[in-house]
């Protein structure tokens, strides 16, 4: 059985059902024309993860899809257990390491026992790191194997158990994306949140660069993540100061601003409600005191949340910059809180990004001016 049996020939049809959906959701913001940029059809997550699932002596990846027609356990709809021989949403290097791993562990016992998760990451150029999930220690034996099958592949490979995390070569890949004409190298580290459509991921930064090409000024970045953004649009402003929470992404965007050569970027690890209390003077110490906000003039303010959007005390400051470019993975949260953003800022660019196709999943860029003054 194949998951996401897609048919290239039908995307246009469904974008244009998302240009439609966003068109109509946002219209009461009396936006520009919106700017679409399309996905390649197929072949275009460079991650993926699925559970490895046991069947006597076969081994076959699984995913899982809504029983409607099985019992419900305690309210929640069943699962059912998909098979996944082939995953045609997926890079053509993960689908060409899908059937090479299992075949060559299906007869070994020391590698396929307890194995419960198998997880990849690839870049553009070929890159891919594997990490093997088990439900069992892993012994210098399984090392020994591993480094074989790591070879035989050609990729990086981490096992991982539970308190176990066995790094063989290394834990990331490098992604270089060529933007503008220009090759951006970003360190992408396993286990942690990487944009998973490549090729989107390059128009959203082109898209971006663009909307702040004009820019006078600097800029804060909250929740930069591995420096996505940060890297591509740091040319673009005398200074830029990011705020991001998690230790690894910190480190990622440090890695990532030093292999592109940026010298006029500070990241920040605090969360975007302890920046803005370091804004006001209520957040004071030796994080705020290296930021130097006391020299920065921000002109531009560029928010990246997850899903959940923001609230309405953590839009609040951002009404206080003069453009604000806002990043949305979520739609429905978006509107929510350009409700409130609007009250002194108009939407003057908008582009929906497909970064997942054959889904119902749209990602958007809001670029918004400060309203003249009564």
């Amino acid at each position: 059985m194949v998951i996401f049996d897609i048919d290239p020939s039908r995307y246009d049809a469904q974008l244009e059902a998302k240009r439609e959906r966003i068109e109509r959701q946002f219209a009461r913001f009396s936006p520009p024309p919106l700017e679409v940029f399309a996905s390649l059809p197929s072949h275009y997550r460079m991650r993926a993860e699925f559970r490895v699932w046991h069947e006597g002596d076969d081994l076959y990846y699984a995913m899982f899809e809504p029983d409607p027609e099985a019992p419900r356990h305690r309210g929640r709809v069943a699962q059912r257990v998909v098979r996944v021989d082939r995953f045609p949403v997926a890079s053509e290097r993960i689908n060409e390491l899908m059937p090479q791993l299992l075949d060559a562990i299906r007869d070994e016992p020391l590698m396929r026992r307890k194995l419960f998760q198998v997880e990849f990451l690839t870049t553009l150029s070929g890159e891919a790191l594997v990490t093997m999930i088990y439900h069992k220690a892993l012994n210098d034996d399984w090392e020994a194997r591993a480094r074989e099958l790591q070879a035989q592949l050609g990729v990086s490979l981490i096992g991982r158990s539970r308190k176990q995390r066995l790094v063989l070569d290394r834990d990331h890949v490098w992604e270089r994306l060529e933007v503008d004409g220009r090759e951006l190298c970003y360190q992408q580290v396993e286990n942690s949140f990487t944009q998973p459509n490549a090729q989107i991921c390059r128009s959203m930064l082109h898209w971006a660069r663009d909307v702040t090409s004009d820019s006078q000024g600097d800029l804060v970045e909250l929740y930069c993540g591995n420096g996505n953004f940060t890297v591509a649009l740091a040319e673009n402003f005398r200074r830029v100061v990011a705020t991001e929470i998690s230790r690894t992404s910190v480190a990622s965007a440090q890695a990532n601003l030093e292999a592109n050569g940026i010298d006029n970027v500070h990241v920040a690890r605090m969360s975007a409600e302890e920046f803005a209390q370091a804004l006001t003077g209520e957040k004071q110490g030796r994080r705020v005191a290296a930021m130097q906000l006391d020299e920065c003039e921000f002109s531009t303010v560029l928010v990246d949340p997850p899903r959940a959007g923001l609230d309405a005390e953590s839009c609040t400051p951002l009404m206080r910059y003069p453009r604000i470019v806002y990043i949305s993975c979520n739609p429905d949260t978006l509107a929510v809180n350009l409700e409130q953003l609007s009250q002194t800022h108009r939407v003057v660019r908008m582009a929906l990004f497909d970064q997942f196709p054959w889904t119902d999943h749209c990602e958007c860029g809001v670029l918004l001016e400060r309203l003249p003054a009564a």
